[in-house]
């Protein structure tokens, strides 16, 4: 660990000032999670000592006192700065920094995504602040400027109104990945597709045939990165196919699996490349053109299926004001790219002193495949845990309810673990207001038990209950033995 930060000290120097310790104690535990301690981890705990599970944010000094406890000498010149009280103080400032004051000590921040119609709705989005949202989500991929002016309005009068602080979150567009539906086969602007089935996925001004299934992509030159054997998903994965050739302006796909009730594609739906590596750019024209409404409402900007620390870089110098400062920016891990390259997208976010990660399980999901997306999304709380990074859990949550008025078993478990995170970002919905409270519920009740992963013992009311019976007795003699320490004297206070 202390190798690494020594090769790493260019790096290191690279980041904010106010980010060095951070990004030191990043490179540290990314030199410890190199090794399998698993084993070692057993002994320790066998020993009553730290296994080092929650260690993310300062890894080297847990090792470093766990040594200690072992006997080993470690001088006090030597011990790493970044102890637990340290990395607590640093991720819970940069949480307020980004996100505004916590009305609730006890749960994270609630972001919301608006729709269309609170523009209009002052009195929906004055709602919305009383019943605990602190961001307020504007996602630039839909309408326009005009409506965009009048959600912010809207909320700054909200805040206004009812003293509650809210944020202003503006999520850049980036690329927009969706289906044209281009050749033969369409019934009611949707094209039918069964699994086996071979079509073409091509651009828009290839010269394919009069009688071919062609999908078309919004994005202009992705065909030309595709492979034979790489996957490419459409409709949020419901439909997978497999290419077979290309030529650069079309591919031959054949479709591998179709799990949507009806086997029809309809136009403007998603399109994921899990195995591709695509040379497009992250940041569009329209993304740029959107900045400068950016850098006159927005608290915070959201940039979508970033990849590349460089990508991060050029939208950062973009986001810089004259007088040096810079808005914040949230990274949205939502592609393979983004997990693989994470070390290297947070510590390009430590070039400016506050930053935050959301981890965008929609997309994400669809690119690494959902079986692995509760592995994967640990991972990423681990590694910004450790660089001190703000989170944002996004995508989905208690989405049934949010929808439909009730919420299923297993959402509401999803939802507690949100709590491992800064911030909970809802979807737009019917039920809003039911959402809200049902969540703080949750995020109160879980909260009280663990701090991001790690464990906190409250007292458990299933304990009290128990222990404060009789062994043996019955419940007669339970409700006499309450009875007479209700009667009893009460101890004084200085013996409390």
């Amino acid at each position: 660990m202390v190798q690494t930060e020594a090769r790493w000290q260019s790096v290191i120097s690279a980041v904010h000032p106010l980010q060095r310790q951070s990004a030191t104690n990043l490179l540290h535990y990314l030199a410890l999670r190199r090794e399998d301690l698993r084993d070692f981890q057993d002994e320790l705990h066998n020993a009553g000592l730290s296994s080092l599970a929650s260690s993310e944010s300062h890894a080297l000094r847990q090792v470093q006192e766990v040594l200690a406890r072992m006997g080993a000498r470690v001088a006090p010149k030597d011990l790493s700065p970044c102890d637990y009280p340290t990395a607590f103080h640093n991720l819970t400032h940069r949480t307020s920094a980004l996100f505004g004051p916590k009305v609730n000590p006890n749960i994270p921040h609630l972001m919301v995504t608006f729709d269309s119609g609170m523009a209009d709705d002052y009195t929906g989005v004055k709602a919305l602040v009383q019943a605990g949202m602190n961001v307020a989500r504007i996602n630039c991929a839909h309408d326009a400027p005009g409506a965009w002016a009048a959600m912010v309005e809207n909320v700054r009068k909200a805040s206004m109104a009812t003293g509650n602080p809210c944020k202003i979150y503006m999520d850049l567009a980036g690329p927009k990945i969706r289906t044209l539906l281009l050749g033969k086969g369409q019934k009611k602007g949707r094209l039918k597709l069964g699994e086996d089935e071979h079509f073409w996925l091509a651009e828009k001004d290839a010269p394919f045939g009069r009688k071919d299934k062609v999908i078309g992509c919004t994005l202009a030159g992705v065909v030309k990165d595709l492979r034979p054997g790489h996957r490419v998903l459409f409709d949020d994965g419901l439909f997978e196919s497999v290419v077979e050739k290309t030529d650069g302006a079309m591919a031959l796909l054949r479709m591998s699996r179709v799990s949507a009730a009806k086997p029809r594609l309809k136009p403007e739906k998603g399109i994921n490349f899990p195995d591709t590596g695509l040379s497009v750019r992250c940041l569009t024209d329209f993304d740029r053109s959107v900045l400068p409404f950016a850098h006159t409402y927005a608290d915070i900007v959201g940039f979508s299926f970033v990849r590349q620390a460089v990508e991060v870089a050029e939208l950062q110098e973009l986001l810089r004001r004259p007088d040096g400062k810079s808005l914040p920016l949230v990274l949205k891990i939502e592609t393979f790219d983004a997990v693989q390259n994470l070390p290297a997208l947070l510590l390009q976010g430590m070039a400016e002193p506050v930053f935050g990660v959301m981890i965008a399980r929609g997309d994400l999901a669809v690119e690494i495949g959902f079986e692995r997306l509760s592995e994967i999304q640990e991972e990423i709380l681990w590694l910004c845990e450790a660089a001190h990074v703000p989170v944002i859990w996004a995508t989905q949550v208690l989405e049934s309810l949010n929808k439909s008025g009730i919420a299923t078993r297993s959402e509401v478990t999803d939802a507690a673990r949100a709590a491992h995170a800064e911030c909970v970002m809802l979807n737009k919905g019917k039920y809003l207001l039911e959402v809200l409270a049902t969540l703080r519920d949750i995020l109160r009740r879980s909260g009280g038990h663990h701090l991001k992963k790690r464990y906190v013992f409250r007292p458990l009311g299933i304990a009290e209950q128990f222990l404060q019976r009789i062994p043996g007795a019955n419940s007669t003699g339970r409700r006499k033995e309450t009875a007479r320490r209700k009667k009893a004297k009460p101890v004084p206070s200085h013996l409390n």
